[in-house]
């Protein structure tokens, strides 16, 4: 049975017979997929099109009676329900593509996944149409394999050569978010998202373009298409050059950087076979870099309406040189468009009051008696002394030279007296990860190096820890932070980026700040952040708690940054 073709752009074609065993199964799955799935996914896709559209927005206690808020206790599910028709959004109702190469829980390698995940959510809340576009990778688990529902297939041209290649949509309707998935064994087979750049190259060709086609394809034409890193960046680069005579062509194009290190820089003979684009995209003002390489970042910058990225410290940070990574003149020039917007984190995931992962529960009112509980069941967990009296310092994150741990290795020694104690949560670089069992084995009993990710550990760490380092050489927003204040633990980090713009210094005099900070990238200065930290958690304990509670108190969701997003969608209609 023949596989029906479309042009480049994916046009729709009339409908034809399907082939290829992933076909089959994917349609054996569709039979299989539950009524109310394919209740959900109707009512999701066809949003754009309904009148009156309400938001989902919860009320204040102050605003219901006390039965509403029985209620609410009760039938949580229905008392949204019955809000949902009282409350009316009134800001305009957008419609946005979401195009990225990891998305929580589908596939995950760090903050990118949790943002392609959260971010849609919060958006979704706020009258957004959300679709969500990624790969089908191979390693995506099977639970949400099984649930994906064929929604079509077509042939695309796309090296220079006029290949052609199969292009498979897969769709999971989750939390009001639609995800269509990009389905093609030639690319996505491996067992992790990102191997080398000979393999990610053609890849990430062919899942920018597939991703448009798609949406050309399916006939859903967003007013936004939001892309996101070096994985996604030619996005705007293919609407502006082949799909010109498209209905997308409608669609204003958003680029977010979130980590600048990564570009998709290769040689340029490789890019324009794999892409298929003319010759003058290839100029210095586009996608060429140095002499003879081409860079897939630059390239979007270049085509995209408006860059964002993850802070508005790093926006400014990455237009000069030492941030920059060799870009930061072609963001000087486009700075016009630049803007930054701080991430946020999901509280149905990171929530001390219902995380089901931690030694004991809390919230604002009991959280003083309960993290000590946390801290103590942590302490016999990794084989600490168990004193509720040590100062315990956490430290998640990837160990690698980003993350400022040439400072601690440096200091470590003296940070580790008779009243602290170190846990570690991370992998990496072998040289760190040396170190820290070395400390480990140095100071038994007050140093626990986890050289791994965990996450269930992760959540205890935070949840038991006194404070956590973040002494990053560059942070573009950072989440760990975020995290940290949200579950009543004191940051220490250097400013820059996201830290700088998300945490406020103590400050001694008034009492006011929601952790400790340091400027300039130096082991000195940080050992004094940690030990103002130390000072102030012995010797006054009433601020320290005060501090605590304000951090907890602070609204660290996605609720205000996706309002930012959502804005900026509306001043580009």
């Amino acid at each position: 049975m023949a596989r029906r073709k479309v042009n480049t752009q994916g046009n729709n074609p009339d409908t034809a017979k399907k082939t290829k065993k992933t076909e089959k199964n994917a349609v054996e799955a569709n039979a299989k997929a539950s009524e109310a799935d394919k209740a959900q996914t109707a009512k999701t896709t066809g949003a754009k099109n309904t009148k009156n559209t309400r938001n989902v927005k919860k009320s204040k206690p102050e605003e219901t009676d006390k039965k509403a808020v029985e209620e609410v206790k009760k039938e949580p599910a229905k008392a949204i329900a019955e809000e949902a028709e009282t409350t009316v959004c009134t800001t305009p109702r957008k419609s946005v593509a979401f195009i990225g190469s990891e998305c929580y829980p589908f596939v995950k390698t760090g903050g990118l996944g949790d943002v392609m995940y959260a971010l849609p959510k919060a958006l979704a809340k706020q009258n957004c149409d959300i679709k969500v576009i990624l790969p089908r990778y191979k390693c995506i688990p099977q639970e949400y394999q099984e649930k994906m529902v064929y929604k079509g297939s077509f042939q695309m041209d796309l090296c220079s050569d006029g290949k052609s290649f199969y292009v498979g949509i897969m769709e999971y309707v989750w939390d009001g978010v639609v995800y269509d998935f990009i389905d093609n064994e030639d690319f996505f087979t491996n067992g992790n998202p990102y191997t080398n750049l000979v393999d990610d190259i053609p890849k990430y060709c062919y899942f920018a373009k597939a991703a448009l086609a798609a949406l050309n394809y399916m006939d859903w034409i967003p007013d936004i298409i939001h892309c996101h890193d070096w994985q996604a960046a030619l996005v705007p680069v293919f609407l502006r050059i082949n799909f010109v005579d498209t209905k997308l062509t409608s669609a204003k194009t958003i680029l977010t950087i979130h980590n600048l290190r990564f570009q998709g820089i290769y040689n340029i003979p490789t890019i324009r076979y794999w892409t298929g684009l003319p010759d003058y995209v290839f100029n210095k003002d586009a996608l060429k870099t140095g002499y003879e390489d081409a860079n897939m970042l630059k390239g979007g910058l270049t085509y995209a309406n408006i860059i964002t990225t993850v802070s508005n410290t790093y926006a400014g940070e990455i237009q000069n040189t030492y941030y920059g990574e060799n870009l930061d003149a072609h963001l000087r020039y486009h700075s016009n468009k630049l803007r930054g917007i701080v991430n946020g984190i999901d509280y149905d995931i990171w929530n001390p009051f219902t995380d089901d992962r931690l030694y004991a529960n809390y919230d604002l009112t009991n959280v003083l008696k309960q993290k000590k509980e946390n801290k103590r069941r942590l302490q016999e967990e990794l084989g600490l002394v168990q004193d509720d009296h040590k100062f315990v310092v956490g430290l998640i994150s990837r160990l690698t030279d980003q993350k400022g741990l040439d400072l601690i290795n440096s200091i470590m020694r003296q940070i580790m007296d008779e009243h602290t104690q170190v846990v570690v949560l991370g992998s990496g670089d072998q040289k760190y990860e040396d170190s820290f069992r070395y400390y480990e084995n140095a100071y038994k009993g007050n140093v626990c190096s986890n050289i791994m990710y965990d996450e269930t550990r992760a959540h205890r760490i935070y949840a038991g820890a006194d404070a956590l380092l973040v002494p990053s050489h560059f942070e573009p927003c950072g989440l760990t932070q975020l995290i940290a204040m949200h579950y009543g633990t004191i940051p220490i980090v250097r400013e820059t980026g996201g830290l700088k713009d998300t945490v406020e210094p103590y400050n001694m005099y008034s009492n006011t700040g929601n952790g400790f900070t340091f400027d300039r990238y130096d082991a000195g200065l940080l050992l004094d952040a940690i030990n103002r930290a130390k000072s102030l958690y012995f010797l006054n304990r009433w601020c320290w708690d005060e501090m605590v509670q304000r951090d907890m108190d602070k609204n660290l969701s996605w609720e205000n940054s996706a309002k930012q997003y959502k804005d900026l969608y509306i001043s580009l209609a």
